[in-house]
């Protein structure tokens, strides 16, 4: 397929927030020779100086805007990436790169997440066969790795009715002058999607939904604003959904004082009271880059509601979490898996359209799996499954078999076991465990625990040598959702339920005193744990304060009674 002896891969806008990440994801490829430019040949050459490489790597200045004709053919590459932007406002001649590539013979790839641009790079379809091109717009989180999400999800549905997704970004992605100028081009401005089953007005930005993004099993981000963007599903996606009523799309970035702010702009410049954001993207640039706060991670998420065969309702959601860094790969992830397939002999088949089902979820498991970027899919639960197998979805059956049988709850059930108890000694902690009626110390001590089911949650009570303490369990709503809030007295605790390494482990999210939330930096905290020893259910339950130190630590065994 190639002209020369390596596969030549052009990438435009080589070194910035998206291009830089392509490079480095490919740069393990031999075959590869990598011929990163942009506009600063400094720029190309530092990142190229730095980066560890089988890749051949060369640098080169070019401008998009300049006489790409004779770089093309100069630099003569198999294919061309565009990592530039903004695409929603690339000028009178949008398309102009695509056209030197299909002049010149070049395969053609872009990460372009403006819809329009998206939608009508189909123009060039029955050229791009005709040379044996393809010739891809949008290869990046949206619509490529939502489209094959969306695929996944509804697998063996009839038909799908809605769609909803949402990319949340840490605070410290480093998020590019680009991606604030496209943001910028659509604030407040009208916006076409489908909404109760016709095309519908909605206006960037100016309205909102709440979601907690949670693969199964582990620590969710924390629940995130998510407001309306131009992304290319919402044009391209009912095209291929016949019965869709509806399509939703979000952003959450944070801390979220940016993104009220932005909603407000949006607000005025709807009610034409700004003419438009566009010549404040470089403050808001500048502001998101220099003041960020809050968890360095980052997510995604999409749900898909349908039909089955016989009618009945089907709701599935697909969840992506990225630690620290990992987070601003993703969008580099899907022309990652472009280039490989073609290497590996399976290229896209020729044509130009938008990369809405160009991939599939296996497709992004190699680049997933390098950044240690967790995803996990969450089928509806059914009312009447046990409490912690509707938190814990497809999680649940990764347990260990005594973990699990313990929490399937469906009436009442009895345990009996030893515990080691050990108390705080400070007066704050003396004061709590005598309110809550926490357990002596001692070792040896006799435990018996009941579990009963009350409608949709769990009554606990536990014994320690006759000492008697409750809480009561239930799954969380709202900013709680996904996790187990559990109520002792005037206090409630929001806990996540991780899975791993044959440990159930419950981490303190949130909590509330008085239904009053409360700061996360004054909450209960303690490591607090299930797991199976010499084919037993065993337990450590710490109970300690960041200022008062330990309340309680009690662990030991039970066995069914």
């Amino acid at each position: 397929m190639t002209r020369h002896d390596s596969f030549r891969v052009l990438i435009i806008g080589g070194y910035g927030t998206f291009g830089g990440r392509l490079v480095e994801l490919l740069a393990d490829q031999s075959r590869l020779k990598l011929i990163v430019a942009g506009r600063s040949l400094a720029k190309a050459q530092s990142l190229c100086s730095r980066l560890p490489a089988a890749a051949v790597l060369e640098p080169r200045a070019l401008d998009r805007d300049g006489d790409i004709d004779r770089a093309l053919t100069e630099i003569a590459p198999d294919i061309l990436v565009d990592a530039t932007g903004p695409f929603q406002i690339y000028g009178d001649d949008p398309y102009r790169l695509v056209k030197a590539c299909l002049k010149h013979a070049i395969h053609y790839l872009d990460f372009a997440d403006g819809s329009a641009f998206a939608r009508d790079i189909s123009q060039f379809d029955a050229e791009a066969k005709a040379r044996g091109l393809f010739v891809l717009s949008a290869v990046s989180s949206c619509p490529a790795l939502s489209g094959a999400a969306i695929r996944e999800l509804a697998r063996d549905m009839a038909y799908v009715e809605d769609i909803e997704g949402g990319i949340a970004p840490s605070p410290f992605a480093g998020v590019g002058v680009n991606v604030i100028r496209a943001i910028a081009s659509y604030a407040g401005q009208p916006i076409t999607l489908m909404r109760d089953g016709r095309k519908a007005l909605a206006y960037g930005l100016t309205e909102s939904r709440r979601v907690t993004v949670c693969p199964p099993g582990h620590l969710p981000l924390k629940s995130r604003r998510f407001s309306l963007v131009d992304v290319p599903d919402l044009q391209l996606v009912p095209e291929t959904r016949p019965g869709l009523k509806s399509i939703w799309f979000g952003a959450a970035p944070v801390p979220v004082l940016y993104l009220r702010m932005l909603n407000a702009m949006a607000w005025l410049v709807r009610l034409r009271l700004l003419p438009g954001l566009k010549g404040l993207a470089g403050l808001c640039h500048f502001a998101i880059n220099r003041f960020a706060w809050g968890e360095h991670r980052g997510g995604m998420f999409v749900r898909v509601t349908g039909r089955g065969a016989s009618g009945e309702r089907i709701a599935r959601s697909w969840h992506l979490l990225a630690e620290g860094d990992a987070g601003p790969y993703v969008p580099s992830m899907a022309i990652d898996a472009v280039v490989r397939n073609v290497l590996a002999g399976e290229a896209p088949a020729p044509g130009a359209r938008a990369a809405t089902q160009e991939l599939s979820l296996d497709d992004f498991a190699r680049g997933f799996m390098v950044k240690s970027i967790m995803t996990g899919i969450r089928d509806e639960p059914a009312a009447n499954q046990p409490l912690y197998q509707r938190i814990l979805g497809a999680a649940w059956e990764r347990l260990p078999a005594p973990i699990r049988s313990l929490h399937m709850v469906e009436s009442t059930r009895r345990f009996s076991g030893r515990a080691k108890v050990e108390r705080g000694y400070r007066l704050f902690a003396q004061l709590i465990g005598m309110l809550h009626r926490f357990p002596k110390a001692g070792a040896e001590i006799p435990v018996d625990v009941m579990l009963e089911r009350r409608g949709t949650g769990e009554l606990w009570q536990r014994t320690f040598a006759g000492r008697v303490f409750r809480s009561w369990q239930d799954q969380g709503q709202g900013r709680s959702d996904h996790l187990i809030v559990e109520r002792f007295g005037p206090v409630s605790v929001g806990l996540a339920l991780v899975e791993g390494e044959g440990r159930l482990e419950y981490v303190v999210c949130r909590w509330k005193f008085l239904g009053i939330p409360m700061p996360a930096f004054m909450a209960p905290g303690g490591r607090t744990y299930e797991f199976v020893k010499d084919g037993r259910f065993h337990f450590h339950v710490e109970i300690a304060h960041p200022w008062f130190g330990l309340i309680v630590c009690y662990q030991g065994w039970l066995e069914e009674s």
